[in-house]
């Protein structure tokens, strides 16, 4: 009977390691769409001050670069290979 209480316990730490992971892993997602986000502004901010010379050059400045990058936004299975990449934690598995 002592034997069960330590598969089962065996089992426990091992799902909580695996939620850990899992949670660790849906935060580094969202920190990655942030930065994704702040660097799509940062070049809208760049082009509508820097670069365009009037209001029609700011609009389209202001609205193009956002649909860019909308467009052509990263998958996650992408994202999940560069979290791999720097931080060792690994895409969670889809069959649960």
């Amino acid at each position: 009977m002592a034997n069960f209480w330590v598969i089962r316990k065996k089992h426990a730490v091992m799902n909580n390691m695996t939620n850990n992971q899992d949670i660790k892993f849906q935060s580094y997602i969202k920190i990655a769409w942030a930065i994704y986000a702040l660097i799509t502004i940062a070049l809208i901010v760049i082009l509508v001050l820097f670069v365009a010379q009037d209001n029609e050059e700011r609009f389209f400045f202001t609205i193009m670069p956002a649909a860019a990058a909308y467009v052509f936004r990263p998958t996650n299975r992408y994202l999940g290979k560069l979290i791999f990449k720097f931080t060792g934690i690994s895409q969670p598995s889809e069959n649960e």
